[in-house]
């Protein structure tokens, strides 16, 4: 029915205006369990439609939260009333974008509505293996997280089409005490990716071998020793190599942040990294196979594709929407995304990589005398100087080409296209994660990867 009505209203698109329609449907759910105890179970949901008209570079926006005739009638007319005002006022017109050619994208995938009833036994089965076959644990928490979005997309001079996002996730985590320092200590796996809940979770019993493994690197966590703080020769982690791709660089290089004044402005054509080091941020498909979340059309009706950011250690590009394109004398390749129908679309990261290299993981730590490799992280932040601190939450020391002890939590800190330079081995293995949210004005879900990276960083210690 909505694409009937968006459609239908499509008919009257201003002439010369350029304009996008949006119908768009969001899901969320939540289901926890701490140690065994069902402490949330929640589910939200949000529809509407919104307009975006453009005129002389000046763009109009209007929203309703709800899929009907007359809201549809009423966000088109305010959104071409609110650009013919703005550039009636404006002090000069600004260039508009060029229009861009239709094209094809695949069948979009039916989000299935599985029942909560379903996803809280699902839980408790993982939870009732852990307590049976755990019972040491300080404690434990199953959590289940599921967001979709459906979207319909008509534009005046551009791609049309219907697009869906469906993803969902199970956190595990465990908690121990430290023997060094007697505080809890945890360490959580994350099961799932694209798809929907049967896709992923129809049976739960082949995740319990992994859910072994997580135990066995929380019993090494618990002896677990401080790291020695300083500049030190370390192995990040895939994982961490992924957050260090969309944190301390991605958002450098989104064409907005760039205007804004981010270190990559003055830094487009130059080196940036070590010349094994290429960073792109993928449509679709990457190195042949599907990504965690795939995007084929954005929300201004651009066909998605690869945006290389970083070829061979230069910078030679950002992410656009089509108005940054145009600035920049750039092709736009669907990075403008929205979370929720009322949102305008942003610039916005979608699978985030460093490509992998030539080396094995092995060869890396025996290439090391003294140092350390830093499994994954736990959170992360950065700043449009490149300036980042990560959170470190499994790691090990690095003795005479062999792995050590288990380190306690610490942080990595450093100074992106600084740090870049000193890479110099990447595994051959990539390593996707996709289960997080971008915050950038508004939440996004983004996948981001990278192979294992030898490079010199300042790591915290105690």
């Amino acid at each position: 029915m909505i694409h009937d009505i968006i459609t239908e209203q499509a008919k009257f698109f201003a002439d010369g205006m350029q304009s996008v329609m949006r119908g768009h449907e969001n899901r969320t759910r939540r289901v926890m369990l701490l140690k065994g105890n069902l402490v949330q179970n929640i589910r939200t949901e949000s529809r509407g439609i919104s307009a975006r008209v453009t005129k002389n570079g000046y763009y109009g926006f209007s929203s309703a939260a709800s899929y009907t005739v007359e809201d549809a009638k009423k966000v088109l007319k305010e959104a071409t009333e609110n650009a013919a005002f703005l550039s009636s006022h404006a002090a000069g017109s600004r260039k508009g974008y060029p229009a861009l050619a239709s094209g094809t994208i695949p069948p979009y995938q039916v989000i299935v509505d599985f029942e909560q009833k379903r996803i809280i036994e699902a839980c408790r089965t993982i939870d009732a293996y852990i307590e049976k076959t755990y019972p040491d644990l300080l404690s434990r928490s199953i959590t289940y997280t599921e967001d979709s979005q459906d979207k319909i997309i008509v534009t005046s001079d551009a791609a049309s089409g219907h697009v869906t996002y469906p993803r969902c996730y199970i956190y595990v985590k465990m908690t121990a005490l430290a023997t060094l320092t007697g505080a809890p200590v945890e360490v959580t796996e994350i099961f799932g990716g694209w798809g929907s809940f049967e896709d992923n979770f129809k049976e739960v019993e082949p995740l319990f071998p992994t859910i072994d493994q997580l135990y066995q690197q929380l019993m090494e966590k618990k002896e677990g020793i401080y790291a020695e703080a300083g500049n030190k020769l370390v192995i990040l982690g895939g994982k961490m190599a992924g957050m260090l791709a969309h944190e301390a660089v991605g958002h450098t290089v989104e064409a907005d942040l760039v205007m804004g004044g981010s270190v990559a402005g003055p830094n487009l054509g130059k080196p940036v990294a070590s010349e094994l080091v290429t960073l792109i941020d993928y449509a679709h498909t990457a190195l042949g196979k599907t990504v965690p979340l795939p995007v084929y059309l954005d929300d201004e009706g651009t066909i998605a594709k690869d945006a290389v950011l970083i070829k061979d250690g230069i910078l030679t590009g950002y992410m656009n929407s089509r108005e940054s394109a145009e600035y920049f004398g750039m092709e736009p390749c669907g990075n403008a995304r929205a979370w929720d129908f009322n949102d305008e679309p942003l610039i916005r990261m979608r699978n985030t990589a460093i490509l992998p290299g030539t080396n094995t993981l092995e060869e890396m730590i025996a290439s090391i005398d003294d140092g350390y490799y830093l499994v994954n992280t736990s959170n992360g932040q950065a700043d449009v100087t490149g300036e980042f601190m990560f959170g470190v939450s499994m790691g090990y020391e690095i003795k005479k080409g062999k792995l050590g002890k288990a380190i306690l939590d610490t942080t990595v800190s450093g100074l992106a296209f600084d740090m870049l330079k000193t890479v110099d081995m990447l595994s051959d293995r990539l390593y996707w994660e996709s289960s997080g949210f971008c915050g950038k004005k508004q939440r996004m879900p983004v996948g981001l990867a990278g192979p294992d990276m030898r490079c010199r960083i300042t790591i915290g210690g105690k």
